[in-house]
C-alpha cells in the first residue's frame, strides 16, 4: 500500500513543520525574525478574511509560506503539490501589498535531471505568480540557501 508519506517520516505534516522550523532558523540567521502561523488579511475586494502564512512578522512586513515537497519517489511531477504551490501564489496575491512575500521550498532535483522542483515551478506555472514574490530554496541536508531570481 503506498500512502505517500515521506519515507523515515512519522508523518508529512511532521516533516512540513520541522522544515518550517529549520527555515525559520535560516531566515532569523539573515536578519528576518518571524513567528510561525502569522495572520494577514487577504482578499480581492473589499471583503477580506485573516489567512495564516505558515511564517511573518507585522514588523518589518514579511508573510512566508514553506514546502517541503519533492519529486515522486518514480521522478514524476507531484501534481497535486503543484496545485498547492499554486494556490500560496494566490494567497500572496490576496495579501497586502505592502508586505515582502518569501516562498521557502526544500531543494529536491529530479532523478536523472538537473531540474529542482521549484525550477520546474518557475518554468511551467510563471503566469501564476505575482511579481513581488521572493523564491528561496533551502538545501535539503544542510543550511545552504539560493535565492532565484524571477523575470517577468
Amino acid at each position: 500500500m503506498n500512502n505517500f508519506q515521506r519515507d523515515g517520516s512519522t508523518s508529512n505534516t511532521h516533516v512540513g513543520r520541522a522544515f518550517e522550523a529549520r527555515a525559520r532558523n535560516v531566515l532569523a540567521e539573515r536578519g528576518l525574525r518571524l513567528e510561525p502561523d502569522h495572520k494577514v488579511p487577504c482578499g480581492l475586494g473589499a471583503v477580506l478574511k485573516h489567512h495564516a502564512f505558515d511564517l511573518g512578522s507585522q514588523r518589518p512586513k514579511v508573510i512566508v509560506e514553506c514546502k517541503s515537497h519533492t519529486w515522486t519517489s518514480g521522478g514524476n511531477i507531484p501534481s497535486a503539490k503543484m496545485k498547492n504551490w499554486a494556490e500560496a501564489m494566490f494567497y500572496f496575491h490576496m495579501a497586502p501589498p505592502d508586505y515582502r512575500k518569501i516562498f521557502v521550498v526544500e531543494r529536491s532535483v529530479r532523478p536523472g535531471r538537473l531540474e529542482s522542483l521549484l525550477e520546474y515551478f518557475l518554468r511551467t506555472q510563471a503566469h501564476m505568480i505575482p511579481p513581488d514574490v521572493e523564491f528561496w530554496e533551502l538545501d535539503g541536508d544542510g543550511d545552504e540557501l539560493v535565492v532565484h531570481e524571477v523575470r517577468a
